[in-house]
């Protein structure tokens, strides 16, 4: 962030030992934009205010969730009417706000467009931060990553409030608050994390490092409707009628666990964040304020699980036990955006012929288990599948 020292940041960041959090859980049953507005503002009330995240003049930049180029209704990206109103709340408290993201496939102003959060920003004269040019940034309190390239328009601004989408993921199981900064990474240059990180443990870790540096004001989670089964692009609508709210990423994603039926202790982002000084997960130290979890509960939610062999440090013996991606041929549109999205190269996953009148196939043995292919598939081709023998890994080690 602009002109930010980066280990004080930090500091400011980590609570101290018994460190207490606050997570805002606000009912609204849909997109009406009088009701969501209504339910930002209260809970934005609810975790102290715009008063105490930022300052009247500071330039805040609302980062919402811009995986791909798809309408609101697929529930991939952050819904514009959410948008609209935190937006509008911090305006009227005087900051001067941007908006971006850096989607995992094409420019930020097609999946804006498509996504509907373009119009609004137009609507409410809020201009597009730059996601397309960075600069490295050190970060010596690092615990994993001591350095990132950052998009220009996240340093340019004085803060950062996350906007995300309360979806399923291949990878990390849940995508919410702590992984939607990852979009703070231009382009491509997202990839190769994957490829220096294979073990989902480092993943994880990595993205709690860029969690305390950028150390964002507010986080947001659209659940209004959320994504369940194969996300995060290809998973199905699921509504869930809540807005969540939290200065603390780990705490406010521990609460959706909650809702969905999942241990925190369980989700890779959550463990290390605790274990990195993020926030917390531990239900005694989260005071849910606003409405009840209760009735808002899923126990059904549908999981996009993956396996635990993920950290194993052999390659080899990773890819004979951890899921893998398969292509469904009756789905297949053949667009080759799987080929497109493999940070391996030469690609894991190619067309069998030139003329690519088949469906691409996958090379298993070189394979690292990163599951671009299956997040970016506009057509929810690609499922995970676990071999036998990881899923009698999966009952050794549940």
């Amino acid at each position: 962030m602009k002109n930010m020292d980066l280990d004080s940041e930090m500091a400011s960041a980590v609570g101290p030992e018994g460190h207490r959090a606050k997570v805002a859980v606000v009912k609204c049953p849909d997109y009406d934009i009088s009701r969501v507005r209504e339910a930002v503002e209260r809970g934005i009330d609810l975790v102290g205010g715009c008063a105490s995240l930022a300052a009247p003049g500071e330039k805040i930049l609302l980062k919402p969730n811009l995986l791909a180029a798809d309408p609101p209704e697929k529930c991939v990206t952050t819904h514009p009417a959410v948008f609209q109103a935190v937006a509008a709340v911090f305006q009227a408290a005087g900051t001067r706000l941007s908006y971006g993201d850096s989607p995992a496939l094409g420019s930020t102003e097609r999946a804006a467009r498509r996504a509907g959060i373009m119009a609004v920003a137009r609507e409410m004269d809020l201009p597009m931060a730059d996601f397309r040019n960075g600069s490295e940034v050190t970060f010596s309190a690092g615990t994993q990553n001591k350095k990132f390239f950052i998009a220009q328009g996240v340093l340019e601004a004085d803060g950062l409030v996350s906007i995300a989408k309360l979806k399923t993921h291949g990878l990390t199981k849940l995508t919410g608050a702590i992984k939607n900064q990852f979009g703070c990474i231009p382009g491509v240059l997202k990839g190769e994390f994957h490829v220096k990180l294979p073990r989902v443990d480092d993943f994880a870790r990595m993205l709690v490092d860029l969690n305390l540096m950028l150390h964002p004001r507010l986080y947001v989670i659209d659940g209004i409707m959320a994504m369940e089964g194969n996300g995060p692009r290809g998973g199905t609508p699921k509504p869930m009628g809540v807005l969540l709210f939290s200065t603390d990423a780990v705490a406010l994603d521990a609460t959706v666990c909650r809702l969905v039926n999942l241990d925190p202790e369980d989700i890779p982002t959550l463990k290390h964040g605790q274990a990195m000084g993020l926030g917390t997960y531990v239900a005694a130290n989260i005071e849910i304020v606003g409405d009840a979890l209760g009735d808002l509960v899923q126990p059904g939610f549908k999981i996009c699980s993956p396996s635990k062999a993920l950290n194993l440090p052999s390659p080899w013996l990773r890819n004979q036990i951890a899921a893998r991606p398969v292509i469904d041929a009756d789905k297949c549109i053949k667009c080759g955006v799987c080929v497109e999205m493999c940070p391996v190269k030469p690609a894991v996953v190619n067309w069998p012929d030139e003329e690519r009148s088949n469906i691409p196939v996958y090379d298993y043995s070189r394979c690292i288990r990163c599951y671009c292919c299956q997040e970016m598939c506009p057509e929810g081709a690609i499922s995970l599948y676990t071999p036998w023998l990881g899923r009698l890994f999966a009952l050794l080690h549940p």
